[in-house]
This record gives structure tokens, C-alpha cells and sequence, in this order.
């Protein structure tokens, strides 16, 4: 029989599947889109647009909230690309016709990154974001807030560096790389920090969408080019320094990083980890990480197999899986009940 969770009671079951203390094994996000129209890409030239997207997106949440059977919570969410804090360095952005943002490299060498200096959040990059994000708080005063795409130190640093240089760069300059890096981390923290003074610390992350008492999120996918030993120099200290300032970290990575998998857990208040991999990686990152944080795994549709296999008894893994239409979504949902 279905049980459809209060906005409070899915709060209570994400904080103890996030903190790992008397936590649900399972949570289950079904995607139910109703006629919501395509999101609008994130310019600068249609920013009522994306508010009222992202307010047509919030109360169709909360309806879904009557009637579908998941742990899904509404929340509001200022969308943007990477390209964000690029270009509050400096970087010129190339806007697609019918694609995401894309930042152009400023940094061609060394000298090049000595010269950047940290950017005010005033910047109209940053002001931008704040200024939606401070619209649809108006609108909803206790609404949570989800956070807009955040790339790791290293992945902004490679988006303002140009990367053939950026990556000979490592073995040739490490300094200046570090010194780079350092700035984009700074940066992040004076986002963070205003941010969390604005809208709290509970969040929703910036991908996919689970919810954070309190913490970090964002995405590390450079990594599956550099070593073990590179990660632990370059990009762990950084990561740590992230997380250990807010209470922890939730991390997306779509890179082929099966050998940087030991340096995750090396990650300190690592929360959730999100691998955008073939079925084979994922089923075994299910193990290896069982009993270390929690896991995300996307289900195509409820015709795979049952998602228990290969699930660990001690792993605690969110289940994700789309539908098409509200009997679909329904389905589904009863489906991953009985299944679980």
C-alpha cells in the first residue's frame, strides 16, 4: 500500500539517510514532469523567464507532493551553467543557440594565472544568480533553495586556464596551478558563505537534486585524467578544506574514475556520491562505497531488474527513475515500493 510522506516526515527520512543514523536504505525520486514547458537556457538576456520556469517547477513539485509516493521535496531553483564563476574571474561566454553556456578560456600560461585576482561577489555573474535566487525566496520565504551548477576548484580552474596548457601545467608549473586553484577555492567560500547567510543552511544540491541539512555539493570531473597521487595533491586538499568548513559534501562525477575511488574516501564528511558510469562501474562503486556514504543509481525504467541486486545489504542508495505521465509516475513508485 502507498504511504505518501508530509513535506516534515521526508525531511526527517533525507536527514537520516544523509547522516547515516537510523537511515531508510532506500530513497526514491520518480521524475513526473506534467506539461512543465523546456527549461529556458540560462542567459542573461531572459531572466524573468527562468523565474518563472523555476516557479511553475516549484508548485508543480508541491502538488506531486499530494499524491506521489517518493522523497522528493519542492524547492526553488536559480539554473544556471558552469560558466558562473568563469566569468566572474574574466572569462568571455559563448551562449549556444540551443545549448548550455560555455566559458572561453582567459589563462593561456602560468603568467597569465598570477595576474587573476579573486572577484567580488558584485560581479554581474554571481549578482545575477543572487538576484533570481532572492526573487523566488520572496516568493516563497521558507522554501528550500536548491544551489546553482558548482564545479569543484579544479574543474573552474580548467575552465578558466586553457586546458592543453592547464594539464601540462600540473607537471610543469604546479604552483602556479595550486595558486589558481587556491583563488577558485576562495571564491567558492565567499559564494558559500553568503549564500548559506541568505538562504540557510539546509539546501538542495546542485546535482542531482537530494536534500543537504547542511554542507556542500558540487560536481569534480577532471579527475579521471590525473593519478591517485595527483588527486591527493591537487584536488583532495581543496575538497577537504570545502567540506570541513560547511559540515560536509556531496560530490557528482561523470569521469571514468574508477582508480581515484580510494581518494573519495579519503574525502573528509563525504555525504553522498553521485557516478555517472556504465551499469558494471556502478553496481561495483554500490560495493565499494556501501559503507561509507551514500549512493545514487538511475533506474531507466521499472522494466530492469530488480533493483535489489547488487545492492549491498549496508548500502544506502537513491533510486531514480522517470516517467511519462502520472499513472506511469504512480506505477513506478508502487513498483520501487514493493521491490524494496
Amino acid at each position: 500500500m502507498s504511504e505518501i510522506f508530509s513535506f516534515a516526515e521526508r525531511i526527517d527520512r533525507w536527514t537520516r539517510f544523509i547522516s547515516n543514523e537510523n537511515s531508510p536504505r532506500t530513497m526514491r525520486f520518480i521524475r513526473f514532469n506534467g506539461t512543465l514547458p523546456p527549461m529556458p537556457r540560462p542567459r542573461p538576456d531572459n531572466i524573468p523567464a527562468r523565474i518563472e520556469f523555476a516557479w511553475a517547477k516549484y508548485e508543480h513539485a508541491a502538488e506531486c507532493m499530494d499524491w506521489l509516493d517518493d522523497d522528493a521535496v519542492p524547492y526553488l531553483h536559480p539554473f544556471t551553467g558552469t560558466a558562473i564563476f568563469p566569468e566572474a574571474f574574466g572569462c568571455n561566454v559563448h551562449y549556444p543557440e540551443n545549448d548550455m553556456p560555455v566559458a572561453r578560456p582567459l589563462v593561456f600560461n602560468a603568467q597569465d594565472a598570477s595576474k587573476l585576482q579573486v572577484p567580488s561577489l558584485d560581479h554581474p555573474a554571481l549578482a545575477r544568480v543572487f538576484g533570481i535566487a532572492d526573487e523566488l525566496r520572496r516568493r516563497a520565504p521558507k522554501a528550500l533553495m536548491r544551489l546553482p551548477d558548482i564545479q569543484s576548484p579544479v574543474g573552474i580552474a580548467a575552465l578558466i586556464w586553457e586546458k592543453g596548457d592547464f594539464f601540462t601545467a600540473f607537471l610543469d608549473n604546479p604552483d602556479a596551478v595550486k595558486e589558481l586553484v587556491g583563488k577558485c577555492t576562495a571564491l567558492l567560500m565567499k559564494f558559500f558563505d553568503e549564500w548559506f547567510s541568505r538562504y540557510g543552511q539546509a539546501f538542495v544540491a546542485h546535482w542531482p537534486d537530494y536534500y543537504m541539512p547542511r554542507g556542500i555539493s558540487l560536481s569534480e570531473d577532471e579527475i579521471g585524467t590525473f593519478s591517485p597521487d595527483m588527486f591527493r595533491e591537487f584536488f583532495l586538499p581543496e575538497l577537504a578544506a570545502l567540506s570541513n568548513r560547511y559540515g560536509g559534501i556531496g560530490i557528482h562525477c561523470c569521469a571514468n574514475s574508477r582508480h581515484q575511488w580510494p581518494g573519495f574516501k579519503e574525502i573528509p564528511g563525504l555525504k553522498l556520491l553521485q557516478l555517472s558510469r556504465p551499469m558494471d562501474q556502478m553496481l561495483e562503486s554500490l560495493q565499494f562505497f556501501a559503507e561509507h556514504c551514500a549512493q545514487f543509481h538511475r533506474l531507466a525504467d521499472d522494466s530492469v531488474a530488480d533493483p535489489r541486486d547488487g545492492v549491498p545489504p549496508r548500502a544506502r542508495v537513491l533510486l531514480d527513475i522517470a516517467a511519462n505521465s502520472r499513472d506511469d509516475a504512480k506505477r513506478y513508485a508502487e513498483y520501487l515500493r514493493e521491490a524494496l
